[in-house]
């Protein structure tokens, strides 16, 4: 209740008092205690959709009606994406929002990946972006950014160090130029790897799951190949630190991996092929008459696009 009632802006007992009414018309719980929890009735489960549909098809229509302009407008906005996605994607959508919409609010929560397309669904979100899913419509989505994937390693890990590489046994692919520090040095790293020695060593993964593969083990499935996963952390910033002084690799994105570099860490080719990794925008059909989301779409693919060309 006291969720429900701040998201809608009002006290939890006008929550109590709307419920109460409700379940005095329809002669129905719709909620029921269970284990600390309000859990909905079968009935309650059968109106839901039925009900959350017609709302989205209000909304829509009072969409239609009215102007919006950046300049003005006081919209604000929910954006759905993983925590990793942040550093790379907001600092984007604040700079087009600081300059051409500044009254303009967001912001970023996370949501299950099996979730996602119910919170769309639901207006929970406005946006959301997360790797190339096949979601069906209702749900849109576009690519906005490809990403390569890169190798982090302490700067005095022996494969970086060593002189003994065996150059027959690397990959022709070399990193970009990436800032090493906070005066802007850039450093073209010709420094590489073997694929024997890749899988030799000891890695780190990512993940909030607390089991399973991670995408870059299912990538090396498909091409048969397996590795050492010695540490699992949930987020990219712990495993910069834990990479330091150790003998662990970090496999991450580009875009992520650019922002964790520092001097005391080197970033290396990965010795093989792998695909992109593609980021999609989402959102829900029943909102692309809206204007003000229509804009925000508009403007967000626009910089996101553009800081990564070329979209392949």
């Amino acid at each position: 209740m006291t969720r429900t009632a701040d998201r809608l802006n009002i006290t939890p007992s006008a929550v109590s008092h709307a419920v109460k009414r409700l379940r005095d018309c329809l002669q129905d719980p719709l909620f029921e205690r269970s284990q600390n929890k309000m859990m909905p009735t079968p009935a309650c489960k059968r109106m839901a959709p039925l009900i959350i549909d017609n709302l989205s098809r209000l909304r829509q229509i009072l969409q239609q009606w009215g102007e919006f302009d950046p300049l003005t407008s006081e919209h604000h906005f929910r954006i759905a994406m993983h925590d990793a996605l942040e550093p790379t994607i907001l600092p984007s959508i604040a700079k087009i929002l600081f300059e051409k919409a500044p009254n303009i609010t967001f912001a970023s929560v996370k949501v299950e990946r099996n979730q996602l397309s119910k919170a769309l669904t639901s207006g929970q979100f406005d946006l959301a972006f997360d790797i190339a899913m096949p979601l069906k419509p209702p749900i849109r989505h576009e690519n906005v950014r490809n990403d390569k994937f890169m190798i982090l390693m302490d700067r005095l890990h022996p494969l970086f160090t060593s002189n003994h590489i065996d150059s027959s046994k690397v990959n022709s692919a070399e990193v970009s130029r990436v800032e090493l520090d906070g005066h802007g040095q850039d450093s073209l790293l010709k420094q590489r790897i073997s694929q024997e020695q890749y899988f030799s060593a000891e890695h780190i993964s990512v993940s909030h799951r607390p089991t399973g593969a991670v995408l870059e083990d299912f990538m090396f499935q498909e091409q048969g190949f397996t590795r050492q996963v010695s540490v699992r952390c949930q987020n990219y910033y712990a495993a910069k630190e834990i990479l330091k002084g150790s003998p662990f690799l970090l496999t991450l994105p580009s875009s992520i991996g650019a922002r964790l570099l520092d001097s005391s860490l080197v970033s290396v080719a990965v010795p093989f092929d792998m695909p992109l990794i593609s980021t999609h925008m989402y959102w829900h059909q029943n909102t692309e008459d809206d204007l003000a989301l229509r804009w925000f779409r508009e403007a967000v693919h626009k910089i996101m696009v553009d800081n990564n060309q070329p979209l392949a």
